[in-house]
């Protein structure tokens, strides 16, 4: 089983600074909140690593089976529970793709690989887990 580990450190307020594969960013609050906004939120980067697994899966499927594309966009739009801890529910996942002559049995069906087969992330956001308590 391969091991990932990831090491942040405070900077600032609420700002935690890392490096993910060579490349380094910081995740911070809101200043509504305390923090002082030098970076995204990390609840939005999971959406944004849903986006980015999916993305990839079906550029990896479609170049394999030959489709070429002029452009592919994602969009999620997901809702906050009221109550905490405020998770996503109801993630939903856009796909736009434009080209000539395209495939749709081809794409539908590599969204669906992703969706149900390759995608780690929503593999993780469908199952409920349990994190152990450190």
């Amino acid at each position: 089983m391969k091991k990932t580990k990831i090491e942040a450190s405070l900077k600032g307020n609420m700002g935690f600074e890392m490096d993910l594969d060579g490349h380094n960013f910081i995740t911070d609050a809101s200043e509504k909140i305390g923090g002082n906004n030098l970076g995204p939120r990390p609840k939005k980067l999971l959406l944004a690593g849903l986006i980015g697994c999916t993305g990839i899966d079906i550029m990896s499927i479609l170049k394999k089976m030959k489709v070429e594309l002029e452009d592919f966009k994602i969009q999620v739009e997901a809702n906050n529970t009221e109550e905490h801890p405020k998770v996503y529910e109801n993630i939903h996942l856009f796909y736009k793709f434009k080209g000539k002559d395209l495939p749709r049995k081809k794409i539908e069906k590599a969204v669906h690989l992703s969706q149900e087969r390759y995608c780690g992330v929503t593999a993780m956001l469908k199952k409920p887990h349990r994190l152990p308590m450190i």
